[in-house]
Formats: structure tokens, sequence, C-alpha cells
């Protein structure tokens, strides 16, 4: 089974809009395509990130991103990554491929291309959602 990550704006995507980040999401949550791969420092970021003020103009977010976040808490596999990185301008990134290097992640699904900059890192794809959907997806 593929080991995936998501990146957090991947999630704000899929609670705002109908698109390939909704598309996968349900895919995980409903369909069990992927192992979702997890750490408690990018759970954080996830509850951080989605109960900001800006997202209450969006009808029913917040009761969407909760089921969401506790769906992930739920199905979504967690490790504890056990190095630390500095390869991204955003140091709040780094987690994330921190994660990928303790689950040795197949994909990190994200719309940040301006953090991202590199489509590899080791073994792990760097996709955006759309690549994803269009070309890996089980």
């Amino acid at each position: 089974m593929q080991k995936v990550i998501i990146d957090t704006n991947f999630i704000v995507s899929a609670l705002i809009q109908r698109s390939y980040p909704n598309l996968i999401l349900n895919y995980f949550l409903f369909e069990d395509k992927f192992e979702l791969c997890i750490s408690d420092e990018l759970m954080a970021e996830y509850y951080e990130v989605l109960t900001r003020p800006k997202f209450s103009k969006f009808p029913d977010f917040f009761n969407r991103a909760e089921n969401v976040l506790t769906d992930i808490a739920s199905k979504a596999k967690f490790f504890t990554p056990l190095i630390k990185l500095n390869l991204i301008k955003d140091e709040k990134d780094n987690m994330i491929l921190e994660l990928a290097d303790e689950c040795e992640a197949d994909y990190i699904i994200t719309g940040n291309s301006q953090d991202f900059t590199f489509s590899i890192y080791k073994k792990t794809k760097i996709v955006t959602p759309k690549e994803y959907w269009d070309n890996h997806q089980p």
C-alpha cells in the first residue's frame, strides 16, 4: 500500500473547494486506497491552521474540518521522526520531509511549490494533487 503525506494546504483546499484535494481526501477516508502518514507535529499544525478565524467565511468549514481531523486521527498511521532537517526555506515544512524520511513515504502531496522546489526527496516523490490524481493514485 502506498504511504502518503498530505500538506496542510491540501486539507484547506479539500475543505474549501471540490477539486483534486477533495477527491484524494475522500479516496483516503472512504476507500482506504493508501496509508496516510502523520506525526504529532503535523497533526498539531493541521489543527492550528484549520481553526484560524479567516476560514469562518466558508459555510460549515469548522464542522467539516473537525470531522476530517477526527477521521485522520483515527485512520492515519502516526510516526515520530528521529532526524531534523533544514532543507526548506520555510522551517515548518521541514517536518514533512522529516516525516517522509521516517515513514519512507512514497508521496508528499502539496500545493506549496514555493517551498517544495524539488520533485523528490530520497525515494519520496513530491507532487501536486492533480499530478497525484492523474498519475500516481493506486
